[in-house]
């Protein structure tokens, strides 16, 4: 009998496990999206990449930007700072 409960349950946390991970990356999707509007809202030059500067101001200018920004507690120091992480070469643009 217990070998039964245990078969039982681990089965039912396996499909919860993959549940999970399903919503997951269907969220992660959605957010992805979601950044990628935002940043096309933010790119003021059209280029397809972003400076720090159309950054900054999109943080000031657009408020899902800046909504985001708030929940992910980025200030403007933060921001410079995954700015330099994210432009890995130096070139002063980050591609969305």
């Amino acid at each position: 009998i217990v070998a039964v409960i245990v078969d039982t349950f681990a089965e039912n946390r396996s499909k919860d496990v993959g549940s999970r991970a399903q919503e997951m990356e269907a969220q992660e999707l959605e957010e992805k999206s979601i950044l990628k509007k935002i940043f096309h809202k933010i790119d003021e030059d059209g280029s397809g990449a972003l400076t720090f500067t159309e950054l900054e101001s999109g943080a000031h200018k657009v408020a899902e930007f800046s909504q985001w920004l708030r929940v992910m507690d980025i200030d403007n120091g933060d921001l410079k700072h995954l700015f330099e992480i994210v432009d890995g070469d130096g070139s002063g643009e980050v591609d969305p």
